[in-house]
């Protein structure tokens, strides 16, 4: 949830970011600049993960962020991605969780 409480479902979310990016002319950017851009946040990602846990703190100089807010931009690229290339991003979950749950459904230990 978010600091107001509310939550969102993927179409939600692929709307809020269309009304967004809608409001310019540039639009999407194209794929392969979008894939940078997520590749530079995933990076982003990794430095406060190791800062947090491990065993590289962060300088005195530097402004500290949080893991939450660098997913959140994860978050927002992907659904660039997603809405530049007409993908629903709950059928693209849909395809993935389902071949997940199918291939390693026996590959970890179960609980009870």
């Amino acid at each position: 949830m978010t600091e107001n409480g509310k939550s969102y479902s993927t179409d939600e979310i692929q709307e809020r970011v269309d009304a967004y990016i809608s409001q310019f002319k540039e639009g999407y950017f194209s794929p392969l600049s979008l894939m940078a851009r997520l590749t530079e946040e995933l990076g982003e990602m990794a430095r406060e993960v190791n800062h947090y846990y491990g065993e590289k703190p962060k300088k005195s100089s530097e402004t500290r962020k949080n893991i939450d807010e660098e997913l959140g931009d994860i978050i927002f690229v992907l659904t660039c991605f997603a809405n530049s290339l007409d993908i629903d991003m709950s059928e693209a979950f849909e395809l993935s969780i389902n071949k997940i749950e199918t291939r390693d459904k026996d590959r970890w230990t179960h609980k009870g």
